[in-house]
């Protein structure tokens, strides 16, 4: 699953030049897949594993690159984002031990709205 991840981060690096609408592009493709499952409850109960594994490796991502050294976001933005991590990384495990559609609300509007903060920051 890693992999898909990677493979998705580089077609879509391909594809984009500025790379805050890549992260905002691979937030909103988080977002529509758990989306999509959050719809679809009864009918996807086996891709809700893969979509919030996508999600948390993504969000790892996030979290590994803000906390860098060097990294040119603001120290209060890269805290933020440090902290939005750690609560979809928390909050994951909870959907995972008591998977309900009404549970990845949280999730699919932080990935929405992270995403579009990043694209008019762009």
């Amino acid at each position: 699953m890693m992999h898909n991840a990677a493979r998705a981060y580089g077609k879509i690096a391909k594809e984009t030049a500025n790379p805050r609408d890549l992260e905002s592009s691979l937030l909103l493709k988080a977002a529509a897949q758990l989306q999509a499952i959050r719809d679809n409850w009864n009918r996807a109960p086996g891709e809700l594993d893969g979509a919030l594994l996508y999600n948390r490796k993504l969000w790892t991502i996030f979290m590994t690159s803000v906390t860098e050294d060097g990294h040119q976001l603001p120290p209060g933005v890269r805290q933020n984002i440090a902290n939005l991590g750690i609560f979809v990384l928390k909050h994951t495990l909870n959907v995972q031990s008591s998977p309900n559609p009404d549970s990845l609300k949280s999730l699919i509007t932080i990935n929405r709205e992270v995403a579009a903060g990043l694209r008019g920051a762009a």
